[in-house]
Parts: C-alpha cells; structure tokens; sequence
C-alpha cells in the first residue's frame, strides 16, 4: 500500500532537487497554471475570451456558440500541459517524454520568442501595444527565463 505524500514530504522532496531542477518546476507549474486559465476561459465565455486578450473575433464566435474559440483554446491549454510535462521530467520528477532536450529548448524558445515579441512591436506597430501586451509579454518572457535557465543549469541530468 503505497504511502500518501504529505506538505513536509513534498517541501522535503523540492529541497533535494538542484537549483535547475527547481527552475523546471516552477516553469511546470507556471505552464499547468497558463493551461488551467486557458480551459477557465472556455467556461468563462465571451467575456474572459476579450479580457485575457484573444480578440473580439474570437469574443463574438464563442457569443454565436462556434466551436472554433474552444477548439482552439483547447489545443493552446494541451500544449501547455504538455510543456509542464516536460518541465517535470526535467526536474526528474516523472516520466520522460521522448526528445526532453529539444523539447526543452523549443519550449525555452517559444516562450522567450513570444515574451520578447514585444520589442518589435514597439519598433513597427506601437500602436498595437496596450496594457494586455505588455503584461502577456512579461509573464511569458518569466516563463521562458525559468524554462531556459532551468534546462540550461539542468543539462548534463537531462538524457
């Protein structure tokens, strides 16, 4: 009978991990949160769909009852979880997905990528920057740093 894993158990286990490692779990859960607002935003509706920022189009197909805005923001909040899959097995905490290295990197790439999107924007369209960009684009960046400095100092462990 397998024992139930207690708060001092998991604070015990998260002391163990190298500093690596505890990057990769905080981008796991900081991914499985970014999936969970996402799945929240189908239930929701049309009003979170406009206040986190995906658009009016998208606001008004989910109004008209479309199936696009939820398939879509389904598939965004799967890639999430996947990507806090991965940040787990990084840590060593669970199973490892097949490529954890260069799923790793690619997921450190897209979320810097889109964090630092900012940039040009300012330079080509300032237009289009409001306080949702500039938000979005921080967290994201955060995301990002924790995943590519975690996979970075977690490297030589990672197979």
């Amino acid at each position: 009978m397998g024992r139930t894993r207690n708060r001092a158990d998991t604070a015990l286990m998260f002391a163990t991990l190298d500093f690596g490692q505890k990057l990769l779990v905080v981008g796991g859960i900081l991914s499985l949160i970014a999936s969970l607002l996402h799945i929240g935003v189908i239930i929701g509706g049309p009003d979170w769909y406009r206040f986190f920022g995906a658009g009016e189009d998208m606001a008004r197909m989910a109004e008209k009852g479309s199936l696009y805005p939820t398939l879509i923001t389904i598939g965004i909040a799967s890639i999430l979880a996947i990507w806090g899959w991965f940040a787990f097995a990084g840590a060593g905490l669970i199973w490892q997905p097949p490529l954890l290295r260069t799923g790793l990197v690619v997921i450190s790439a897209v979320y810097l990528a889109r964090g630092l999107v900012l940039l040009p924007m300012a330079l080509f369209v300032p237009e289009k920057i409001n306080s949702f960009a500039i938000w979005s684009s921080v967290i994201v960046l955060i995301y990002g740093l924790f995943y590519a400095v975690g996979t970075w100092k977690s490297w030589s462990s990672l197979s």
